[in-house]
């Protein structure tokens, strides 16, 4: 009856020794991803660089009153860091990788940011139309 016991015992140290193990491996992996490539992680921080700034200067009253309201200034400027970020993928041979999602990620957050200033009805075909043009030059490009 003892002997049970012990075999539980033993099993939760190992359950426990295996998840530091993963803990560590995920630790390791981010690490090594930054140093690969560190692109994507300034990218969202410029991102949120971007969204505080535009909040102070709006808290303060800074540029009056703007067309635009302060969302939309910060999703167009967040589809433009994403926008330049595929640009330096694509320009940099030691971060290249595939850019499809992101282009199509910036020009939604452009979109976004336009849908307020032109209108719904006028961004989206737009969107659709730039999209497509995305998919078809990366499937276009990557036979090559």
């Amino acid at each position: 009856m003892s002997e049970p016991r012990r075999d539980e015992k033993d099993e939760k140290k190992q359950d426990e020794k295996e998840e530091e193990k993963r803990g560590e491996k995920e630790e390791k992996s981010r690490e090594e991803k930054w140093r690969r490539d560190p692109l994507s992680a300034i990218a969202w921080a410029a991102i949120l660089i971007w969204a505080g700034v535009v909040f102070l200067v709006d808290s303060l009253h800074l540029l009056g009153e703007t067309r635009l309201p302060v969302w939309a200034v910060i999703f167009i400027g967040a589809g433009v860091i994403v926008l330049v970020e595929v640009l330096a993928r694509v320009a940099l041979p030691e971060y290249r990788q595939g850019v499809t999602g992101s282009l199509i990620g910036g020009i939604v957050f452009i979109a976004i940011g336009l849908g307020f200033l032109v209108g719904w009805q006028v961004v989206w075909p737009i969107v659709l139309i730039a999209i497509g043009l995305a998919i078809l030059l990366g499937g276009l490009l990557r036979r090559r």
